[in-house]
């Protein structure tokens, strides 16, 4: 997901918070009680799977059980940006400390076209690759030149084996690259950018072309009309601003067949085949084959159960207004309805998902309410946590 830049929220001074009467903090301990009791009912689904002191965006789980995280540098010069999360819970640079070796204050001496800048996603492709979204814009306050990029590393020897580099015709001015999803076939890649003008990115990752597509369409878009909420009230900048995030969530169906996206900043999902985005990547306009597929709410992150097989593909939502987890079968097509899977106070941003072999959903919290951007106060090293969810049956 994409923030504006991070100096706004230096700027503008909150308002000040007065203690409440005593019968207050009598609601307040009968709250407490309350969440201690949703959390109790929440840990037969949600249990804690990592702590980590910096706030985490994405999460993958390779086909074999590694666990990868990435910190993106938003409101902090992060010392980690891509890890490995170990077996005893510790965090090792990956694929190894030169390519993590990037610092904001030392941008004029390290070349970013090999070291990390900005990360926003990592993914595993089940074919024995992880691979890195390098957005490479710090702050989200503007492009590093030569830095964004779509690296995929060899899980065997842990080492970079490919780097696409995007030019500022796909990584235009204003573009934060945020995720991305790979073809059944392993030849293309599917990313969106959720920066100042949302669209769709086709890579063909054999020839290390890309191209946007659906640039500007209003389905990349923030949706008209739309406010995002948390805590019960409008997501604002300090300047009063509404927050306007563009295309963000994405998702694959199991088949391949079809690509699921929306705007953060909105409430309608999106589908298209990717049939049609191959031959969108050749220069076909493809918007006429863009399909609303029903309201879902606000989301982040977006993940299809690859074990629902024949019975229909399950679609995993993070529900950011309400600290949820959602679900919907996609068979029942855009009339389709939600249903809750878990609801914990502790999932402030519920972000990003991974799904293990063991067919285990994992999912970060990234607390983007809570960071500076949004509250002065709040410590730029934002501490936050990475989930397991057990679903009914495990």
């Amino acid at each position: 997901m994409r923030i504006a830049p991070m100096f706004l929220a230096l700027v503008f001074a909150g308002a000040g918070l007065s203690s409440g009467p005593a019968p207050a903090q009598t609601q307040t301990a009968q709250g407490a009680q309350e969440v201690q009791s949703t959390h109790r009912r929440a840990d037969n689904v949600l249990q804690q799977a990592a702590q980590f002191e910096h706030q985490v965006t994405g999460v993958t789980v390779s086909e074999r059980g590694r666990i990868f995280v990435n910190f993106p540098r938003w409101t902090e010069d992060s010392p980690v940006s891509v890890a490995e999360v170990m077996k005893d819970g510790s965090l090792r640079p990956y694929p190894d400390d030169r390519w993590n070796a990037w610092r904001n204050v030392r941008r004029d001496e390290l070349d970013p076209a090999d070291h990390w800048v900005c990360v926003q996603s990592v993914v595993a492709d089940g074919r024995g690759s992880v691979w890195v979204v390098d957005p490479a814009a710090p702050a989200v306050d503007g492009l590093v030149p030569g830095g964004p990029k779509l690296v995929r590393i060899d899980l065997a020897t842990d080492r970079v084996a490919q780097v696409i580099r995007f030019d500022q015709d796909v990584a235009i001015p204003g573009s934060y690259l945020n995720d991305v999803r790979f073809s059944k076939d392993g030849r293309y890649a599917y990313l969106t950018d959720a920066g100042q003008r949302g669209a769709l990115v086709v890579v063909d990752l054999a020839a290390g072309r890309a191209r946007r597509v659906l640039d500007g369409h209003p389905s990349t878009q923030p949706e008209k009309g739309v406010v995002v909420r948390t805590d019960g009230k409008p997501l604002r900048y300090p300047d009063g601003r509404p927050v306007l995030f563009a295309a963000d969530s994405i998702a694959l169906s199991s088949d391949g067949a079809w690509l699921y996206w929306k705007p953060l900043t909105g409430t309608t999902l999106y589908r298209i085949r990717t049939a049609a985005l191959v031959r969108g990547l050749a220069g076909e306009d493809v918007s006429s084959q863009v399909q609303p597929y029903g309201r879902v709410g606000p989301t982040d992150g977006l993940w299809i159960d690859r074990r629902t097989g024949t019975d229909g593909d399950t679609l995993y939502l993070t529900s950011i207004e309400d600290n949820a987890v959602k679900a919907r079968d996609l068979a029942q097509g855009p009339a389709g309805g939600l249903r809750t899977v878990v609801q914990d106070p502790r999932l402030r941003w519920p972000d990003t998902f991974s799904q293990g072999p063991d067919g285990s959903l994992y999912v970060t919290n990234s607390r983007i309410q809570d960071s500076a951007f949004f509250n002065r106060d709040a410590p730029l090293a934002l501490p936050t946590q990475l989930w397991r969810l057990r679903r009914p049956g495990d």
